[in-house]
């Protein structure tokens, strides 16, 4: 049974900016400048707009770009298909931290998000998303180590508030993994060695695959379902509970933002579509304060 038949649906989305992307992805919220931002992988480019939509602005990056990690310098680190490069949003200019995967052509980067502990997930998949193509890495005050290798698709990275849990996906699969964490982040380790990952949310009936996912103050995840047109809330179980829908069949991540970190922010793509719609690749936003949703304050980067 279809899992979308069995929890509520809290709202609808719509239609916030229409940015028309590829590929959105990516989405983070900078309270210090209290605007959105939000990447078009394939299209290469940087998304930014204030939280009601307007005064939206577009930098070229040149490169697949899937991710602009807010840092604690207040400027991004951006994750590209073969670098990791420091981005001022006031000029514009960027340079390189350091490669990533720059000596495999034919893989670019995926989803990503900061940690509890202001380290950096970052994943990586084949262009053509080659199954086991893809890693999965964790930047620790600027020094990269791969976690994780033989991946396809990976997706929804996010962590616990406590800081205990980490969780991805490897899309295909539609199951959403937890690793237990040890004090400093780090998967933790056993007598053996490290602890794999133990499957914690089937989504194999959910309609749609899983993709980009946040955690929400209740300690609750948020996981797009790409192909489903919707974002289902996930209680600590891993079960669904509720969910937003939305008139495009390709959400790839949500992010809470807004003053009251009240609006889910959803991106979406218009990848792979013959007959796109107005609204798909769009930036939709629904407003979930009133059901006494929010989100947590997104953790800023520390390179050093």
């Amino acid at each position: 049974m279809n899992q979308a038949s069995l929890s509520p649906c809290l709202a609808q989305a719509h239609v916030r900016v229409a940015s028309a992307c590829e590929l959105g992805e990516g989405p983070g919220w900078d309270a210090a400048r209290h605007e959105v931002r939000w990447l078009d992988i394939l299209g290469g480019e940087l998304h930014r707009a204030a939280a009601d939509g307007g005064q939206h602005r577009i930098s070229r990056l040149g490169r697949k770009t899937s991710y602009a990690a807010l840092t604690a310098d207040g400027d991004y680190l951006l994750v590209a298909e073969d670098r990791l490069a420091r981005f001022d949003p006031t000029t514009g200019e960027s340079h390189t931290v350091l490669s990533f995967e720059a000596d495999n052509p034919l893989t670019r980067s995926n989803d990503a998000r900061v940690d509890t502990h202001g380290s950096l997930w970052l994943s990586s998949m084949g262009l053509n998303a080659e199954p086991g193509a893809g890693s999965l890495y964790r930047l620790h005050r600027g020094e990269l180590t791969r976690l994780r290798c033989d991946l396809s698709i990976p997706n929804a990275i996010c962590f616990s508030p406590d800081g205990q849990y980490a969780y991805f996906t490897d899309t295909p699969t539609a199951r959403v993994m937890r690793w237990r964490l040890d004090a400093e982040g780090w998967p933790a380790g056993t007598d053996d060695g490290v602890a794999a990952p133990e499957p914690w949310a089937d989504l194999r009936h959910a309609g749609g695959g899983p993709d980009g996912a946040v955690i929400d103050a209740e300690g609750c995840l948020w996981v797009a379902l790409w192909g489903a047109g919707r974002v289902a809330r996930l209680d600590s179980q891993g079960r669904e509970i509720a969910h937003v829908a939305l008139p495009a069949s390709q959400p790839s991540c949500p992010v809470f933002g807004g003053g009251d970190l009240g609006t889910l922010y959803i991106t979406t793509a218009r990848e792979g579509m013959t007959s796109p719609g107005a609204s798909d690749g769009s930036l939709f936003a629904v407003d979930l304060s009133p059901h006494g949703i929010r989100g947590l304050e997104e953790p800023r980067l520390k390179l050093s």
